[in-house]
């Protein structure tokens, strides 16, 4: 599981709904791994408006990368080639040297960190749901639905 796929999650369980204690799931006992990929700067940029802050600060923290900034960076979305307008890569403008270390840690941690095995935990309801080969299992039982 991508930690950048935490982001987007919350406790399924039926009373966390309204919760703010719900949002972030919490890893717990993670078991990380490092996955090489290409380096992609657009799409870093591209997620950035999608991605809560907070939470993920909350996150990287709990897996132990500190050097998350405290406030969210202001990228600038990277425009994509489209087919009726390619952009000319060299309009774009060259992220300065601060940009590109923000850029390469994000990479880092959200596209290339995953946890293996593990629990995510509800910050409300203390439900644990577990990673296994890097998937989590988020089926509830009955009584919880």
């Amino acid at each position: 599981m991508k930690v950048l796929t935490v982001n987007f999650l919350t406790c399924a369980v039926k009373t966390c709904k309204t919760s703010p204690l719900s949002y972030p799931l919490h890893f717990r006992d993670a078991e990380l791994e490092q996955q090489d990929m290409e380096f992609n700067p657009t799409f870093i940029r591209n997620i950035m408006p999608r991605i809560e802050w907070e939470a993920l600060k909350v996150t990287a923290i709990e897996l132990g990368f500190n050097n998350l900034p405290a406030e969210k960076p202001d990228l600038p979305a990277a425009s994509q080639p489209s087919e009726t307008s390619p952009s000319d890569p060299t309009d774009a403008p060259e992220p300065s040297s601060d940009d590109q270390t923000i850029l390469q840690d994000l990479h880092k941690l959200l596209l290339e960190t995953q946890v293996v095995e593990g629990k995510l935990v509800c910050g409300n309801c203390s439900h644990e749901y577990k990673i296994k080969e890097g998937i989590a299992n988020f089926l509830l039982p009955n009584h919880l639905v």
